[in-house]
C-alpha cells in the first residue's frame, strides 16, 4: 500500500484539525499508567484546570475504529461548558496499552474504572458507542454506586453468536475482522456503507481510503483481531446480560446495518428497567456524526 506523505494525508491533517478542536473546549491529551500492565491515554479538562470547580464528569468511550477524539468531536464542544469531559482510548486503540493477555470487553470496562479511581472521578456518567457501549454497559455494572447514568448508542450489548453471523452475511465478505479491521479500500467501503445512512463511498478514491486503513486500522491489528475474538456476547445463542440499575438511555439509527434496530427493541427490554429508547431518524450506525444536532440534543436533555 502506497503511504501518502504526512503533508498530503487526509488523515493527518484532519487530526490536526480534531486536536485543535478538542484544545478548544478545554480539554488536553494525558496518558496515565495503570499498574504495571496498562496505560491509557485520554482526553480530559486540562491540568492547569484542575483547581478550578469542577463539573459533573461524563466518560464519552468511543466504538472499534479511529481513536476516540475521531468519534466525539461534535459531543465535547457540546458537554464541554457543562461537565468535565473524559475520552479515553480504549486499550489497543490510539496511545492505550497493556502487557496483560486479557482481550474482552470487561477487561476494556475495568480499565475505564481504573482511569476513574485514578481521576479520582467519585460519580460519573458514562457514555458509549458500538463497541464503547459494550464497555459502557459494564463500567456501568462494575460501578453501580458510582456510574450515574448510562447512554448506549448504537450498541447491541445482547449481540448472540447469531447476530454476528448475520452481520457478516449482509457485509458479504468472510469473518467479522474483514469488516471491522479493513485491509482494502473495497473493505473499507463495504463499512462505510453500512455505518452510514447516505451513500457517499463513491465519491471516495481509493488513495484516500487506502490513507485511512494505513493510518488508522493497521496498528495493533493483531491484538484488535484479539479483541474481536475475546468478546464474550458474539459466542452465545442467547443474550448474556442482566439488568443493570441506572438510568438508562440508548440512541439508535432508524437505518443501522451494523445493528439493526430490532437489536434496539430487545436490548431496551433486557438491560434495565428505567430505560428509554430514542430513534433517530435518516441516521444509521453514527448517528453522533450523521446528525450531531439532534444526538447531542437528545444526549444533554438526559444528562442534565
Amino acid at each position: 500500500m502506497l503511504n501518502i506523505p504526512p503533508f498530503l494525508s487526509f488523515v493527518t491533517l484532519y487530526e490536526t484539525y480534531l486536536r485543535r478542536c478538542f484544545a478548544n473546549a478545554g480539554l488536553s491529551q494525558q496518558t496515565l499508567k495503570l499498574g504495571d500492565e496498562t496505560t491509557i491515554q485520554f482526553w480530559g479538562p486540562k491540568v492547569e484546570l484542575e483547581g478550578a470547580a469542577r463539573k459533573p464528569p461524563v466518560v464519552l468511550i468511543h466504538g472499534f475504529g479511529p481513536p476516540g477524539f475521531w468519534q466525539w468531536r461534535k459531543q465535547v464542544q457540546c458537554l464541554a461548558p457543562h461537565f468535565d469531559v473524559y475520552v479515553p482510548d480504549l486499550v489497543f486503540f490510539g496511545g492505550s496499552t497493556t502487557r496483560s493477555a486479557e482481550r474482552t470487553e470487561v477487561f476494556q470496562a475495568a480499565s475505564v474504572v481504573r482511569l476513574a479511581d485514578a481521576l479520582n472521578l467519585e460519580r460519573f456518567h458514562v457514555v458509549g458507542t458500538s463497541y464503547g457501549g459494550f464497555v459502557a454497559y459494564h463500567v456501568a455494572r462494575m460501578r453501580p454506586e458510582r456510574v450515574r447514568k448510562v447512554v448506549i448508542a448504537s450498541s447491541g450489548v445482547h449481540m448472540r453468536k447469531r447476530d454476528k453471523e448475520a452481520l457478516v452475511e449482509r457485509a458479504k465478505l468472510e469473518n467479522i475482522e474483514d469488516l471491522m479491521l479493513p485491509e482494502t479500500a473495497a473493505n473499507l467501503r463495504t463499512l462505510i456503507d453500512l455505518a452510514v445512512h447516505k451513500r457517499i463511498t463513491h465519491m471516495v478514491p481509493d488513495f484516500v481510503l487506502n490513507d485511512v486503513i494505513n493510518k488508522l486500522y493497521s496498528e495493533n491489528r493483531k491484538e484488535k483481531i484479539e479483541l474481536l475474538k475475546g468478546m464474550t456476547y458474539m459466542r452465545e445463542d442467547q443474550p448474556q446480560i442482566s439488568a443493570i440499575q441506572q438510568d438508562v438511555l440508548l440512541i439508535w439509527g432508524d437505518h443501522d446495518q451494523l445493528f439493526p434496530l430490532q437489536m434496539a427493541t430487545e436490548l431496551k427490554e433486557l438491560v434495565g428497567k428505567k430505560v428509554k429508547l430514542e430513534v433517530m431518524e435518516n441516521t444509521a450506525h453514527v448517528p453522533q456524526i450523521e446528525d450531531h444536532l439532534r444526538f447531542n440534543s437528545i444526549l444533554k436533555g438526559f444528562l442534565m
